[in-house]
């Protein structure tokens, strides 16, 4: 047992002193510092220790690493702590720290929500708690606005709405930011009093409503204003130009509308400007060009009208334009030439006309998209600049003639090139060959001829060839084997000849393979059958003959991808089929003169004098052709059966898929490519997420499929996939990308972070944080004897940390995210035993969200299913996991699973823990293991763990509530309350 709280001894200690030294002022104040950062400590996990010279022994603070004083007064001025691992909750001991003018904590793991009375001191100036777990309310009390200057409260979990009184006095702030939390409600007008204010950002958020632009423009100290991702709407009226020091303005993704400012141009500082993905509308303003100092430009995904004029030239420093998507007109301005900083611009999907100006190929562009616009003439020779630079180059959907250059060969660095959709009329140029970086080469239907290239995949690098629907004559290379990272090959509606090559079977990561409309001949390799990753095929209206290679994918094609083929054997088509297998022997010699060939114009009298010859076959003939037509119903009566079962496979659904994503072109999810929310995350340039799915790195297995664990180089964390089960899983990609970004904006210190998935039609993976700790579950049950158990506060730490995480999902997403499935063997825990939610939400992923789904997915949850789940009648919401929750409390205090089979009787632990509460004797049943524990916080929580389990759902508590009731617990005893 716990002898004595470490706050009393604090306290006690803290008094001595004070009564040694005496009492004068100057040594009060200096106790209060230390007695402040010890009480604030006490509520941190500080797993490296870096807080180690706090000691409540010291009678000066100001020696402390991470703590400044002013050296006047010699109080508390400054405690930062940014980015040293800190967990726990911001305590009341702060408060004590009545001089304190900086407090930074960012970047750590910071948790909980601010109470209603909780205040920090009126003399800080400079708050930065971004970049943590925080959650909940922000009050219009809990910081002094009157005296702070720089307020930076970004990437937390903060919800609810701003306070129209907030900025009341907020004269003296400067720096203001609330981004990527999930404030909703409306922008307060009031901000439009912070007349100081140099920076404000509230991106990321679910602000909603109008927004008075008029009162944002008398802010003339702005210099950086984001509102970018909310649900924002409103004009942007004339005026702005009273901001002279302006420099940036992201407004993308709201719902602003009308025209830009005419006056925007005055704003001469400005260098960074996005518009994008709002409702603007009308022409871009004239005084734009007087921007000389503009790198940034984006208003993609508008309404903007009008002709881009010649006055862009002016912008001398513009480096990023994208205006792609609205409905801009005219011809491109040969101005734009001057603009030589240029590196990418972005116009497709507009209705631009005429011809590429000449010499903006001489640029030393990275990405040109003039993509889905009506553009004529020719494509322009590149620059020498432009060959070591471009990387990617889409000129689609236009009405370009001409050949294409051979000096596109050149572009050492290409790797994403679209011509489709022309009228080029030109030969594949076999320097296409040398294009070492190329990854993607779209040609289809730009009235190309003459031989595929053999050297088109020189490289090895090129991942999807697509020449559909062009005059392309000859043989399907052989060399084509080379191309070894093909995913998709797509070469239909040509003049193509001659037989598929062997060497096909050498793609190992073919996915998709396109050859319909050609007239290929002969038999189907046999090798093709060994494609793992082959997902579609068609190979409809050819000349293909003889059968189907055995795989799966060949003997499950569609009708629709084998028909016009009169010589294949598939019991889906009618007609005769040659079959490559050995003719019968004749005895007659002669008898070859019998065989009714595909030339019937033989004569009546010719027939009549075969069949009066008599001709007699040997009892071996016999024999054979009795095996082969055995042979020939086995095989008919397989096919059928497996047509019986076969799923449609809607093929050129599929190889739109891939394509679209693969080009990143448009918003549909990619088939096959694997997708990181985070763009600076990689894989350690691993593209195929399957490989690694080996036994060798297999770690787990759960009700939603099989975890692997996947190790990165000595620079980056450890990451895990998981493997889906494909039963009920959502298998339109759209929507499995849709729910998955869902779960991948739910973040919070307690739940497993998800960083991105890998779909196939038969394959979906997700990418997660990895847990070095392993589950609760191991720690429990599967504990090897030489591995200590787990201690008092470890426990009470992963059952706060997995009620946080519950809260957050209930309370902070509407609808609220659900679990379903809480048990240990979903509770992670990371290297200081922290608990990380894993599984959160992938209820979602299934087809079918019923009872009866539910109830049997999750049979393995023995004990922890709430009845509900099971009770057709009743409904299901978050006190399913409020259930799950109490039955895990239990298994953590007792160290017992929540059912136990023995000789004569099953033990229901619930049931268990009950009567021995009943009859006082709860103590008995604490895990043996744990040699301390205190009484007053073990009881307390089982009988929590007794309101959890309630069998109806609504006499439970929230989690909102658990969470409450669990820090009442905690809390030192001169302050604890009795909960039950």
């Amino acid at each position: 047992m716990y002898s004595v709280k470490f706050h009393w001894k604090v306290l006690i200690l803290l008094i001595s002193v004070f009564y040694c030294l005496g009492e004068n002022d100057m040594q009060v104040q200096l106790n209060d510092d230390v007695l402040g950062l010890i009480v604030f400590k006490s509520d941190l996990n500080d797993p490296s220790s870096y807080l180690a010279s706090w000691n409540e022994d010291d009678v000066n603070p100001c020696s402390w690493k991470f703590i400044q004083c002013n050296p006047q007064s010699g109080r508390v001025s400054e405690v930062s702590l940014d980015g040293l691992g800190l967990s726990g909750k911001i305590g009341i001991g702060l408060e004590k720290l009545q001089h304190l003018k900086v407090l930074s904590l960012s970047h750590n793991n910071f948790s909980g929500s601010f109470s209603p009375t909780f205040t920090l001191p009126s003399t800080i100036q400079r708050l930065n708690l971004s970049h943590n777990g925080l959650f909940g309310l922000i009050t219009n009390t809990f910081v002094n606005m009157s005296s702070i200057r720089f307020l930076d409260l970004s990437e937390n979990s903060l919800s609810g709405t701003i306070p129209e009184n907030f900025f009341d006095s907020c004269s003296s702030l400067h720096y203001l930011s609330l981004g990527g939390n999930m404030f909703e409600g409306s922008i307060p007008s009031t901000i439009s009093r912070c007349l100081s204010l140099n920076s404000l950002n509230l991106s990321n958020n679910r602000f909603s409503g109008y927004v008075d632009f008029n009162g944002i423009w008398l802010l003339n100290r702005l210099r950086n204003l984001d509102l970018s991702n909310n649900a924002l709407s409103g004009y942007l009226p004339n005026g702005i130009s009273a901001i002279h020091n302006l420099k940036e303005i992201l407004l993308h993704g709201n719902k602003f509308s009308g025209s830009l400012p005419s006056d925007i141009g005055l704003c001469l500082h400005l260098n960074r400007l996005d518009f994008s993905d709002n409702q603007f509308s009308g022409e871009l303003a004239e005084s734009l060009g007087r921007l000389n100092s503009l790198s940034y430009f984006k208003a993609s995904n508008n309404l903007l009208t009008g002709e881009l004029r010649q006055w862009i030239g002016n912008m001398t420093s513009l480096e990023y334009l994208e205006l792609s998507n609205n409905q801009f007109t005219g011809r491109i301005p040969q101005s734009m030439v001057s603009c030589a900083k240029l590196s990418v611009i972005r116009l497709g999907g507009n209705g631009f006309n005429g011809s590429i100006p000449e010499g903006l190929f001489g640029l030393g562009l990275e990405e040109i998209d003039f993509s889905d616009n009506d553009l004529i003439g020719s494509i322009p020779a590149g620059s020498s600049r432009l060959l070591e630079t471009l990387t990617n180059l889409d000129l689609s959907k236009n009405r370009l003639q001409g050949i294409i250059p051979a000096e596109i060969g050149l572009l050492s660095k290409l790797q994403y090139l679209n011509l489709s959709w022309n009228d080029l009329h030109s030969q594949i140029p076999p320097e296409f060959g040398l294009l070492q970086s190329l990854t993607v080469l779209d040609l289809r239907n730009i009235a190309a001829y003459g031989p595929i290239p053999a050297d088109i995949c020189d490289s090895g690098n090129l991942a999807i060839l697509e020449l559909d629907g062009n005059s392309l004559k000859g043989s399907i290379p052989e060399a084509i084997g080379n191309c070894s990272s093909l995913y998709l090959l797509s070469l239909s509606h040509n003049n193509l000849t001659g037989s598929i090559p062997r060497s096909m079977s050498k793609l190992n990561k073919l996915k998709i393979l396109k050859l319909e409309f050609n007239e290929l001949s002969g038999e189907i390799p046999m090798d093709l059958g060994m494609l793992q990753n082959l997902l579609a095929v068609n190979i409809s209206y050819n000349r293909l003959t003889g059968r189907l290679p055995t795989s799966t994918i060949f003997q499950n094609l569609d009708k629709t991808s084998l028909e016009g083929n009169l010589g294949l054997c598939s019991p889906l088509l009618k007609g005769p089929c040659t079959m490559n297998v050995p003719k019968p022997l004749v005895l007659d010699p002669n008898g070859h003169n019998n065989q009714i060939g595909p030339n019937r114009d033989r004569s009546e009298s010719s027939m009549s004098n075969t069949i009066r010859h008599h001709r007699f076959l040997s009892v071996s003939a016999i024999v054979a052709i009795s095996a082969s037509f055995v042979i020939m119903l086995g095989v008919v009566a397989i096919c059928l059966v497996n047509v019986s079962v076969r799923k449609r496979l809607s093929f050129v659904d599929s190889a739109l898929e891939s394509m679209c994503s693969s080009s990143s072109r448009s918003g549909c999810p990619p088939s096959g490519k694997l997708i990181l929310f985070d763009l600076n995350s990689s894989l350690d340039g691993i593209s195929n997420p399957e490989s690694l799915l080996n036994k060798a790195s297999e770690i787990g297995e759960g009700v939603f499929g099989t975890v692997y664990k996947i190790p990165q180089g000595s620079h980056r964390r450890t990451l895990a996939m998981k493997k889906l089960i494909t039963s009920n899983i959502i298998q339109y990609p759209e929507d499995f990308d849709r729910e998955v970004r869902i779960l991948g904006k739910a973040r919070h210190p307690n739940l497993i972070e998800l960083k991105g998935y890998y779909w196939t039609p038969h394959l979906q993976i997700l990418v997660t944080e990895y847990a070095p700790n392993g589950s609760l579950q191991s720690k429990l049950h599967e504990r090897l004897p030489s591995t200590p158990p787990l201690s008092w506060p470890n426990r009470f730490k992963i059952l706060f940390g997995t009620a946080k995480g519950l809260a957050h999902l209930h309370h902070s997403y509407r609808p609220p995210i659900i679990h379903y499935n809480i048990k240990p063997s979903n509770i992670l825990l990371d290297e200081n035993h922290n608990p990380k939610i894993s599984d959160f939400g992938l209820a979602r992923l299934l087809t079918k969200l019923d009872q009866h789904v539910m109830s049997n997915r999750f049979q393995s949850a023995l004990g922890y299913v709430a009845p509900e789940l099971a009770c057709q009648s009743l409904r299901v919401n978050e006190k399913c996991d409020v259930y799950g929750f109490g039955v895990m409390i239990l298994e953590l205090v007792t160290g017992r699973r929540p059912v136990e089979y023995g000789e004569d009787n099953v033990l229901i632990l619930n049931d268990h823990v009950r009567v021995l509460l009943e009859e006082g004797n709860v103590l008995e049943c604490v895990d043996p293991t744990m040699n301390e524990y205190p009484d007053d916080e073990v009881v307390p929580i089982l009988k929590l763990a007794m309101v959890c389990t309630s069998q109806i759902p609504s006499s439970r508590p929230s989690m909102t509530e658990v969470v409450q009731i669990l820090q009442l617990i905690k809390t030192p005893v001169p302050h604890r309350m009795e909960v039950f």
